[in-house]
């Protein structure tokens, strides 16, 4: 397809070395399209900064805490009481962000709540705070040690990145409850009769809107990440390109994800908060930023998509998501989520939202800075997502 307008990453590359690019958040780049059009966007703007904070439940970290004398290899391991998997290495483990602590005094009193967990021991090391290990094992000639006790910071530990499978969803339902009782899932709270309906995705400011069909984004590419810079690993698990769309291109249903990594030892608690959601466990709250390159108009008029152009589907969580059936109850746009209530079912029912745009607008705005003064190139994808093949033009 020919575009008019035509740049490379490494041309706008040299225009952030040299101070002279364009840089502009998501918000701004929703006027400049309404107000110009998108080829005139695509020659005046170089970089569109994108953001999202909210819990992000597919999320770890790989943590290797050292050799101890004598050396052990490490069969069980917990992490202020918060067990990690050990089956990697002899020092090397992964915790994930909803794994729970087994000795959390919420669940003593209320089976099945948890107040702590691995989110947490993110939060905590990120923090500066010192955490609690212990690890024990069966003993062999090499690793003789057959248990381990010591406090751990992330400023002494060897190794410690952050590796999310499942991050930065495009799009999400919008969650009611049809049923006659509360019920309380990874949503949040959802009050009987469609009393609340509880959405997850920050609209115009988040990454994969800006870029529907993730013309630019791939592996290697460079990202805000929990504070510090981080990189696109590969396709999130439960990625999906197959999914209704607008004319524009946007999914009307849960699509992309992004499987995202960075060096923990560069990010701020900040941007990592972990997370305890009433009836369903914990998580991590992450902050991530995706920038997007307007190297022609058909990236420029995604990248210039609206709350009024965006739009997703209303499910019932009492019922139909439990037992895996796809029934949408409507579909509202981002605009009326925002404005504070939808109409579904012929009533009007209060929005409630899981992520922050204000902290999605400081991901945007810093990742503008960052970019401005130099801080931060663009990556060019090493490779694209299997499933972007489908979509080779608009």
């Amino acid at each position: 397809m020919g575009y008019k307008i035509k740049k490379t990453i490494d041309e706008i590359n040299e225009k952030i070395k040299k101070g002279e690019a364009v840089v502009v958040t998501a918000e701004e780049m929703v006027k400049i399209v309404k107000e110009n059009g998108p080829e005139e966007a695509a020659a005046q703007v170089d970089v569109v900064t994108t953001g999202t904070f909210a819990p992000m439940c597919s999320s770890g970290a790989f943590i290797n805490f050292g050799h101890s004398k004598p050396a052990i290899k490490a069969y069980r391991v917990w992490l202020n009481g918060v067990p990690a998997y050990a089956g990697i290495a002899a020092v090397d483990i992964y915790i994930g962000a909803t794994e729970p602590c087994e000795d959390d005094p919420l669940n003593k009193v209320y089976p099945g709540e948890f107040r702590y967990g691995g989110g947490h021991v993110i939060q905590d090391l990120v923090a500066g705070k010192t955490v609690y290990l212990k690890a024990t094992s069966y003993g062999t000639h090499c690793y003789p040690r057959k248990y381990l006790e010591k406090e751990i910071t992330l400023k002494d530990i060897p190794y410690a990145l952050l590796f999310n499978p499942r991050n930065a969803y495009q799009n999400y339902n919008c969650a009611i409850n049809l049923s006659d009782k509360t019920i309380y899932t990874y949503m949040g709270i959802l009050r009987p009769r469609a009393q609340n309906a509880n959405y997850a995705t920050s609209g115009e400011l988040s990454p994969l809107f800006k870029d529907p069909y993730l013309r630019t984004i791939g592996v290697g590419t460079r990202i805000f990440l929990g504070g510090g810079i981080g990189y696109v690993a590969w396709a999130g698990t439960q990625c999906n390109f197959k999914v209704p769309r607008t004319e524009k291109g946007a999914p009307l249903t849960p699509a992309a994800t992004l499987m995202v990594y960075g060096d923990m030892k560069q990010m701020s608690a900040e941007w990592l908060v972990g997370v305890s959601i009433l009836g369903y466990g914990c998580s991590l709250a992450v902050g991530l930023g995706v920038p997007i390159p307007i190297l022609n108009e058909e990236i420029a008029a995604f990248a210039g998509l609206s709350d009024e152009e965006l739009f997703t589907q209303v499910v019932d969580y009492a019922h139909d998501y439990p037992n895996g059936i796809k029934r949408s109850y409507g579909t509202v746009s981002y605009a009326e989520l925002k404005s504070g209530t939808i109409r579904v079912l012929d009533k009007e029912i209060p929005t409630v939202p899981l992520s922050s745009i204000v902290k999605a607008r400081k991901i945007a705005e810093t990742l503008k800075n960052w970019i401005k003064e130099g801080k931060f190139l663009l990556s060019e994808p090493q490779a694209p997502f299997p499933g972007t093949e489908l979509y080779p033009f608009r």
